[in-house]
């Protein structure tokens, strides 16, 4: 019997490939590595002063992205025959109210098109603005898919997941607070709050979650408080996932907290092993909720 030739079949052989849009963090990183075990060719665009430059070695291809030219990263990727993206990794909303903005990015047309058409008499924030560049991608014909797909074995689990247990009180401000911060996601507030023995001593908003650690360590000079992180209750999981890692759990102990929640499978846990067992070594009780 005949090996099948021609071009359809080569098609069918060749390997996946998936577009990467990242910004700062581990997060890129374990895409990445997900993705090619998974035996996808990886296109990264790494945006400027965000992405990691050693990103590279982890992908097949690699194009740094200038953070307002999207039009630019979109022709970079369906050069290299992408259809699908995946866009993960945090890049400061701060810089988009930085004085004379526009001379400073120099925006392409399809981000003045997003800013100016998809976002005309909308509000700006996280989810508003993300959904306007996800329908800009669409038009030109490729799709950001779920962010968490190649790296779901770090997705956070039900329960402690750490060998140290909160106490009985710390139980009492968990339950206290699930609610308040699920309404701070679902407004598009932020996605973390700060609680001690019921009372809310700060909540996220457009500083992120470590900043805010750091405030609530300032305002709880005593300690002993619990951060709580929610997915919003309708999370778009293409982008802005709740995310905790190593150093989020060494500034939990240097600004006094003692507890960590996230919401089960809708939180990714960056390096997952290494971060629990940060953890415990730290006394900081993480729970999936």
């Amino acid at each position: 019997m005949l090996a099948p030739k021609g071009p359809q079949y080569e098609r069918m052989t060749q390997p996946k490939t998936l577009g990467l849009i990242a910004g700062q963090g581990r997060l890129p990183f374990l895409v990445a590595d997900g993705a090619r075990r998974a035996g996808c060719k990886v296109v990264c665009i790494g945006l400027a002063d965000s992405a990691e430059p050693s990103l590279a070695e982890h992908v097949d291809v690699f194009f740094d992205g200038a953070i307002a030219r999207p039009g630019g990263w979109m022709r970079k990727l369906r050069k290299h025959g992408v259809c699908e993206t995946i866009m993960v990794g945090r890049v400061a909303k701060t810089k988009i109210y930085t004085p004379r903005r526009i001379l400073k990015y120099l925006p392409d047309w399809r981000a003045m098109r997003i800013w100016y058409w998809r976002l005309r008499k909308k509000d700006k924030r996280n989810d508003t603005v993300l959904c306007a560049i996800a329908d800009e991608f669409a038009r030109g014909g490729i799709i950001l898919e779920d962010s968490t797909m190649y790296c779901k074995e770090h997705l956070a689990t039900e329960g402690v997941m750490t060998k140290c247990q909160p106490p009985a009180s710390v139980w009492e401000d968990i339950k206290f607070g699930w609610e308040l911060v699920k309404k701070v996601g679902e407004l598009d507030i932020g996605q973390a709050i700060a609680v001690k023995e019921r009372e809310i001593i700060a909540v996220e908003a457009i500083e992120g979650t470590a900043r805010m650690i750091q405030r609530a360590g300032e305002l709880c000079k005593k300690g002993g408080w619990t951060l709580l992180k929610s997915a919003k209750p309708d999370q778009d999981m293409r982008f802005d996932v709740p995310c905790i890692g190593t150093d989020t759990i060494q500034s939990l102990k240097d600004n006094g907290a003692t507890c960590v929640v996230v919401q089960k499978q809708k939180t990714i846990i960056i390096d997952k092993p290494e971060t629990l067992a940060l953890a415990d070594k730290l006394n900081i009780a993480v729970v999936g909720y």
